[in-house]
């Protein structure tokens, strides 16, 4: 019988929450408090949204997100909407646009102006009409422009292309009819050909949105789903609920196989949902209870047992909503993973809250950011509409790399994005397009430079002892020299890692443009 160690290697396994100092809260925001079981702020690197409330009507507030302290009681608000906002989402390609649903039946596209607000905003650049009862939930589509996703209490997903000049629209260019009850909660997968969605009637449907087709239908009775959740290339759901016995629980879930769950464990007594937040780069899994205070987080892993609960983030204040930060708004010098945004409405407060790896280095830490999603569309809404699927363009978080601008005006196919990694784009669905990848020719320029840096003189005799030359350097002699010596050398070990990576990206972009040239060559 082998023997197998109580702990796991990770490199997440010390990751901490940390609150913001008073000073970096954002203070006197009068919060909603509508019942409605949804994140109710949404959060982008310009700006944090959050639903108000609101004497008749609806309202949100937008605020620049380094606008900290107290709000002045008179700021502007966004406030076109005749009932309650229910859900606020930001473009993720354009942080100056935002979707927003309300109880009047309605979706609104607002854009935002780059300068300070200086009055409410009463008219929105689109509205969308076609759901017939209140609208409780949008989304975004991840990969392609201009797509969104609503669902209304009249049981229907609605898909809008935003690619017209129509200020109003009224027709949909798809009705998704296939829920007998209210759906609860709604989620992609990676590239986006796939939807989620958990309905009230206690079922988790696979959803082909394009045509319509139910590919997948749980019908576990033991576990009552709130919400469900793609957990990236994992091919696998995660959902949040109840048990028969009003616990609240989780849930992971084969995605080709939802007869039953892969895993079922019951946390606490709680009555509050449990919202669930995923990051597909560290595999990390975050589950934020509403009205407690607590933010436990797992590390999801292919093989059993699946889930590796990490730690728990506590706080005595409840919280009602949740904002999420995209990746490419975090500080990568202070090693921050993922960073949420707390609605405590007792204190009209909200509370940033950094998930943060302990390092000493105040270096860039590559191993903990891999490419990440970026802020340009991989598709048009057009392409997608027609059946082209296409993975998320990809981005580093290095400072200084640039490439997360997210105006679309603006943007350019940046190095950085074509340089993905290739493991990582398998497993996000999609191939990268050839005008993505290096030309031959450009590899072979960078192929003789590098044979260049690397020549050295053949007809020297070279007589190395610790990794210098004897004749030519002599070993030191004194502390001092010893240190310069070393210091040397760890410049020189760090531009051989520089060269050995330039070497490994070469080799992936050439893999990758012969995997395309394979697939495009087997598509005729």
């Amino acid at each position: 019988m082998s023997w197998h160690p109580q702990y796991r290697s990770s490199k997440f396994r010390h990751v901490y929450g940390k609150a913001a100092s008073k000073e970096k809260c954002y203070d006197c925001v009068p919060i909603t408090r509508n019942v409605h079981d949804n994140h109710f702020c949404a959060v982008n690197p310009h700006f944090i949204a959050v639903v108000t409330e609101c004497a008749g009507g609806g309202a949100f507030l937008v605020i620049p997100i380094h606008q900290t302290g107290k709000l002045d009681p008179h700021y502007p608000k966004i406030c076109g909407h005749k009932g309650n906002v229910l859900d606020i989402k930001w473009n993720p390609f354009n942080d100056f646009v935002i979707a927003s649903c309300s109880e009047d039946a309605t979706v609104k596209i607002w854009d935002i102006p780059k300068h300070l607000l200086t009055r409410n905003i009463t008219s929105p650049k689109k509205e969308l009409l076609g759901h017939v009862r209140r609208v409780g939930l949008i989304e975004w589509h991840p990969t392609a422009n201009n797509i969104l996703f609503s669902s209304g209490y009249d049981y229907k997903i609605m898909i809008w292309n935003l690619d017209t000049k129509e200020a109003v629209i009224s027709n949909p260019v798809k009705i998704l009819d296939a829920h007998k009850d209210v759906v609860l909660s709604m989620s992609f997968n990676t590239d986006g050909s796939l939807l989620a969605t958990a309905c009230r009637d206690r079922k988790i449907r696979l959803i082909d949105p394009r045509s319509g087709t139910v590919l997948q239908e749980a019908s576990y009775k033991s576990h009552k789903v709130n919400k469900v959740l793609f957990l990236g290339n994992m091919k696998k759901l995660f959902s949040t609920g109840t048990s028969r016995w009003n616990n609240r629980q989780i849930a992971l879930w084969d995605q080709n196989d939802l007869s039953v769950p892969l895993l079922e464990e019951d946390l606490d007594g709680s009555s509050g949902l449990l919202f669930p937040f995923y990051d597909s780069d560290t595999h990390m899994l975050y589950v934020v209870g509403k009205g407690d205070g607590n933010i436990r987080y797992y590390e999801i892993s292919p093989e059993k047992p699946y889930l590796n609960y990490l730690m728990e983030y506590r706080s005595p204040l409840p919280q009602k909503g949740i904002g999420m930060m995209p990746k490419r708004g975090l500080e990568v010098s202070a090693c921050e993973i993922f960073r949420f945004y707390k609605l405590i409405p007792t204190k009209s407060l909200i509370e940033p809250i950094s998930m943060i790896v302990p390092r000493r280095s105040e270096s860039y830490q590559e191993d903990i950011y891999p490419l990440t999603t970026g802020a340009q569309p991989a598709l048009t809404a057009q392409e997608w509409l027609n059946g082209v699927n296409k993975g998320p363009l990809l981005v580093s978080l290095r400072p200084g790399s640039g490439a997360v601008n997210s105006l679309p005006q603006f943007l350019e196919p940046e190095p950085l994005m074509k340089t993905t990694d290739l493991n990582q784009h398998q497993g996000r669905g999609g191939i990268m397009p050839l005008d993505d990848v290096q030309k031959p020719s450009e590899i072979k320029d960078s192929r003789k430079q590098l044979k260049v840096e690397e020549k050295l003189p053949k007809n020297e005799p070279m007589r190395l002892s610790n990794g210098f030359d004897i004749f030519e350097c002599p070993p030191p002699k004194t502390e001092n020299e010893l240190l310069q010596m070393f210091y040397r050398q760890q410049e020189e070990i760090r531009r051989l890692r520089e060269l050995v990576n330039q070497r490994d990206v070469q080799i992936k972009q050439l893999e990758l443009e012969l995997r395309n040239l394979c697939t495009n060559t087997g598509s005729y």
